[in-house]
């Protein structure tokens, strides 16, 4: 039923297609100290714009062994402004900017 270049063997040995859901653009950004500079936690916030406009967000936090990572839903905050490259930006600007390229 289905071409071999979809089907994938899992961890434990069970066939799996494959299969396309959706499509988008991300923006993934951090925590950091504003006296320091340095990262406050290791926690990493991944905004997901689907190609509908409507977005999904995560945090992204590291298991204690290094080695996996926890991704945990979040209620969408609303307008927020980001620091990129010397300056604020607004992340539906910055959606915008990356959407146009």
């Amino acid at each position: 039923m289905y071409p071999n270049s979809v089907i994938t063997t899992s961890k434990k040995g069970k066939k799996e297609v494959r299969n396309f859901i959706d499509y988008g653009f991300f923006i993934e950004y951090n925590y950091i100290d504003p006296d320091s500079g340095k990262e406050n936690e290791k926690k990493v916030k991944l905004v997901l714009r689907k190609k509908d406009g409507k977005t999904e967000e995560f945090f992204i936090i590291p298991t204690s062994d290094g080695k996996r990572f926890l991704l945990i839903p979040s209620e969408e905050k609303g307008e927020r402004t980001l620091w990129k490259e010397n300056g604020p930006i607004k992340l539906e600007d910055l959606f915008k900017e990356i959407c146009e390229k």
